[in-house]
């Protein structure tokens, strides 16, 4: 039987796009919460886009960036956006949703990563005693042995490898459904 982490990870996109056409369903924005969530959004976005430049999943443990930071900065640009999105659907019902979903679905995840990441990298351990998982430590993270000069600069070939354009596509498309919901359904 698989365990609930790989379950997790098989179910987040399929339950992210039902969770998202119920979020529309649901969302009651006003134009001054839109506003207010998409300037959160934006900041996930420009997170989860620096962090795409940093990372070279599976060939070698990130720690530039905005991975001197936090291990997790693709997870914290998510939860940005996913807040700016619950300011603008004005919604606790979505709120709570949000709040379970991330609970049940992504942290078992995140934990799954975690425990690959210490397998394949000998000095993940290490790492992640320095480094915390979500919110940012304020001064950069530097390996033991000063082997990270800070010179690996964001990359704009990993950023489209990994294809996070995605994200801001997909932001968009919600704002501009959003604002459609806003015009033509009368409160």
């Amino acid at each position: 039987m698989p365990s609930w982490s790989r379950v997790a990870t098989r179910m987040r996109v399929p339950v992210s796009f039902l969770f998202a056409a119920v979020y529309l369903w649901i969302a009651r924005p006003t134009w001054m919460f839109l506003v207010a969530g998409s300037i959160v959004v934006l900041a996930g976005l420009g997170v989860r886009a620096l962090a795409s430049g940093h990372i070279r999943k599976n060939a070698e443990l990130a720690t530039t960036g905005p991975y001197a930071h936090t291990r997790n900065p693709l997870y914290l640009g998510s939860i940005l956006i996913a807040l700016g999105f619950l300011v603008a659907a004005r919604s606790i019902w979505i709120g709570a949703g949000a709040i379970v979903m991330f609970v049940v679905v992504y942290l078992p995840v995140i934990k799954a990563e975690e425990k690959y990441l210490r397998s394949a990298f000998a000095d993940y351990t290490q790492y992640a005693l320095h480094v915390p998982r979500f919110l940012p430590r304020l001064t950069r993270y530097r390996p033991a042995g000063g082997a990270d000069d800070g010179s690996q600069n964001f990359s704009s070939e990993l950023y489209l490898r990994h294809r996070e354009y995605n994200a801001a596509l997909g932001s968009l498309l919600t704002i501009g459904a959003l604002i459609l919901k806003m015009t033509l359904v009368h409160h």
